[in-house]
């Protein structure tokens, strides 16, 4: 699968072990930064990868960041995205299943590694169910 990747300063690290893990796995994974934990304004980095899975040049995006609010709100402001939080498997699935979610938000300063890869396999390897569900994502955009 194609994936993007980024965040801020507060979910660098957990964005480094990610890109490792995720590359094992066989997964292209392009980094969108930042490249250190220095401070960054994290719309610098949420934007580009936003416009990148909205063209569909990646498949899913993952956005990690202190709380997770900031990067979903900056990468929600794009009318082909739809960024949902999780801290626990079960919103990741249903970011999938019932929002057909495009992008992960996840809050690096409020669970640890472990939980952050585990929700990313959620994320990944969850189907949207359609149906229903479909009709109420089309209404979505503005």
């Amino acid at each position: 699968m194609k994936l993007a990747i980024g965040g801020d300063h507060a979910g660098f690290e957990y964005k480094k072990q990610l890109v490792e893990f995720l590359k094992k796995e066989g997964h292209e994974v392009k980094d969108f930064g930042p490249d250190t934990d220095a401070s960054v304004d994290y719309p610098d980095h949420v934007h580009p990868l936003s416009e990148a899975v909205e063209k569909g040049e990646y498949e899913l995006g993952i956005l990690i960041c202190g709380s997770a609010n900031g990067v979903a709100m900056t990468a929600n402001k794009h009318q082909g995205i739809r960024a949902g939080i999780a801290w626990e498997d079960e919103l990741a699935a249903l970011t999938r299943q019932h929002n057909n979610a495009n992008i992960i938000c996840i809050p690096a300063r409020f669970i640890d590694y472990d939980k952050t890869q585990s929700i990313v396999n959620t994320f990944l390897n969850t189907e949207f169910e359609g149906g229903r569900h479909g009709r109420r994502v089309d209404k979505i955009s503005c």
